[in-house]
């Protein structure tokens, strides 16, 4: 069985006091190219937050490491029903608890295949009162899963972008111009003339990032209360430095 995570970024739903989740709406597996990111970049590898809490939390780990064995365990027909049977159970949570239905695709790991791809693919199309969200560095030559997701209404896809593989993003947004950009850079300004370059626009920088609004509050993540990357509302710039300049 594969099982979910409680992010406090991306919770629909939180505690009283703004502190802790309070429901599991992240799914992840373990990140790096041993494992389930083949378009990891030099920069992500160095930055990768997700990884830093792999090292931090065993117990984190633990649960990405099972949902990897577990689905490398399965049949290819077999991923589709485990990754339904997650998003049927995170639904029915939701129901019991009214909370909105926004799921995250990926808090840690990526599309390490084109089978797991189109399988989560299928499924997004089997929820369409969920709304997913994903980044994905898995567009380059050797696995290329955007055509996977494109005319599907309900998941905003972003491209997650650095200096390393830049050229592969602007190919990608050429021909799949309906793709989100995600870019990383030092700065969250340091990131716009780039921005303008793929786009034609500035783009937005992750207002958590560069502390403009809490990580968590009595209302949600800060993901949940910002919604530009839930919604696919625009393309977005984050900042390693964690600072705007």
């Amino acid at each position: 069985m594969l099982k979910l995570s409680t992010d406090r970024k991306t919770t629909p739903i939180s505690s009283p006091n703004g502190k802790t989740p309070k429901i599991a709406n992240a799914f992840g597996l373990p990140s790096g190219r041993d494992y389930s990111c083949p378009g990891q970049t030099s920069v992500c590898e160095r930055v990768c937050y997700a990884g830093k809490l792999e090292k931090l939390f065993p117990g984190f780990r633990n649960v990405m490491l099972e949902n990897w064995e577990t689905l490398m365990n399965a049949r290819n027909y077999q991923i589709v029903d485990l990754l339904d049977e997650l998003l049927i159970g995170f639904e029915s949570e939701c129901e019991r608890l009214d909370s909105p239905k926004y799921f995250r695709i990926h808090h840690d790991g990526d599309f390490y295949s084109d089978v797991y791809a189109a399988a989560w693919a299928e499924v997004v199309l089997r929820h369409p009162d969920v709304q997913f969200w994903v980044y994905t560095r898995s567009f380059g030559d050797s696995l290329n899963v955007v055509p996977l997701f494109e005319g599907i209404d309900n998941i905003a896809f972003y491209l997650s972008v650095d200096d390393d593989n830049i050229d592969n993003a602007r190919k990608v947004k050429m021909e799949y111009p309906w793709v989100r950009i995600a870019y990383l850079a030092q700065t969250a300004d340091a990131a716009r003339n780039v921005m303008f370059d793929i786009t034609g626009k500035p783009g937005a920088a992750c207002p958590e990032v560069i502390k403009r609004i809490p990580l968590i509050t009595n209302k949600g993540g800060a993901c949940i209360s910002c919604r530009l990357c839930p919604e696919g509302k625009s393309d977005i710039r984050f900042s390693i430095s964690k600072k705007e300049r």
